[in-house]
C-alpha cells in the first residue's frame, strides 16, 4: 500500500513540475484537446499506460 501512495505522490510531483515550468505550453495543450479525436486520445492513453506498466514490471523484476 505504501508503494501505491509513493507512486501517486510521484505523479503529483511530476505533474506539478510540468505546470510550474511550462504553464503556457500546458494551456496551449489543454486548448488543443477538444480538437483531437476521441480515438486518438484513447490510443495515446493506452500507449502511455502500457509504457507505464512495462516500466513498473521492469523495475520490480
Amino acid at each position: 500500500m505504501s508503494e501505491l501512495a509513493i507512486a501517486i505522490g510521484l505523479v503529483l510531483v511530476l505533474e506539478g513540475l510540468i505546470y510550474s515550468l511550462m504553464p503556457g505550453a500546458m494551456k496551449r495543450m489543454a486548448a488543443e484537446l477538444p480538437h483531437i479525436p476521441d480515438s486518438t486520445l484513447r490510443i495515446m492513453g493506452v500507449v502511455v499506460m502500457a509504457v507505464g506498466v512495462f516500466l513498473v514490471w521492469l523495475i520490480k523484476a
